[in-house]
């Protein structure tokens, strides 16, 4: 039952993604904050099928602790499901991701259209000063929650925390508050592989970090508090789904 309910999923998943692609291409001609809702309505539509199909449910806690305006959301990353389920958290999300992304037909015209903010891995110093500028923009001007994966690629639940500096280089640059954000989304959605645990994923919102702070001090209290939030899920999770100590180790 659950490879049949996975299965089923995955093709809805995609089909409803494809329809959804359509409607979007007539918003080219709208306002971006128009593109912005309709990617949320999407969004929730796969929530909403996650749910109903594959038994897989949402909780945030925490939403109260979310200021208003521009800020960087620092999130932990174990799945794809963060990089559209994250679009209905916050009013007017704007991702840092690859690159290599924007150039996929279709799909990167959307995220050039959302002002999504892009980072070339490879670029170095001028690279990171690009993206900083990218972003400082957004979240200045248009007062939106930059988000970003501290560690850069997906990690499976409980790996070892691989933390790049480059968060707290946006930090010093933006001058916004830091929200960590910890989640369990690789038990329930593992990495590489099709398979949807029913279960809660939760994810989980910290204290925001107040601007100004020396950034090394922002690294060291960003990685201890998304990780401490991290454990605490992770535990929570294996319980719900019967796994043991050990953890999964097929979600590698």
């Amino acid at each position: 039952m659950l490879v049949l309910r996975s299965a089923l999923f995955n093709l809805l998943y995609y089909v409803n993604l494809i329809l959804w692609m359509l409607v979007f291409l007539p918003l080219f001609l709208l306002p971006r904050i128009w593109f912005i809702r309709v990617a949320q309505a999407q969004a929730r539509s796969s929530l909403w099928l996650l749910r109903v199909v594959a038994g897989v449910r949402l909780e945030v806690r925490g939403r109260e602790r979310i200021p208003a305006g521009g800020l960087i959301v620092a999130s932990k990353h174990q799945s794809l499901w963060e990089t559209f389920a994250l679009f209905t958290v916050f009013d007017d999300p704007c991702y840092i991701l690859k690159r290599e992304l924007m150039w996929i037909p279709i799909f990167g015209w959307f995220t050039i259209k959302g002002g999504m903010v892009p980072i070339n891995r490879r670029g170095g110093a001028t690279a990171l000063a690009a993206m900083n500028a990218r972003a400082r923009h957004e979240v200045r001007e248009r007062r939106r929650q930059i988000i970003i994966f501290p560690e850069g690629t997906r990690r499976a639940p409980g790996a070892e925390p691989s933390y790049k500096y480059g968060v707290a280089h946006l930090y010093a640059t933006l001058g916004v508050p830091l929200l960590p954000v910890a989640l369990n989304s690789g038990l329930y959605w593992p990495r590489r592989r099709f398979i949807r645990r029913p279960g809660t994923i939760v994810v989980e919102i910290g204290e925001p970090i107040p601007p100004g702070l020396d950034r090394d001090v922002v690294f060291r209290e960003l990685q201890a508090s998304v990780e401490a939030m991290s454990g605490r899920l992770l535990l929570e999770g294996r319980r719900e789904l019967g796994l043991d100590g050990a953890g999964d180790r097929s979600a590698a």
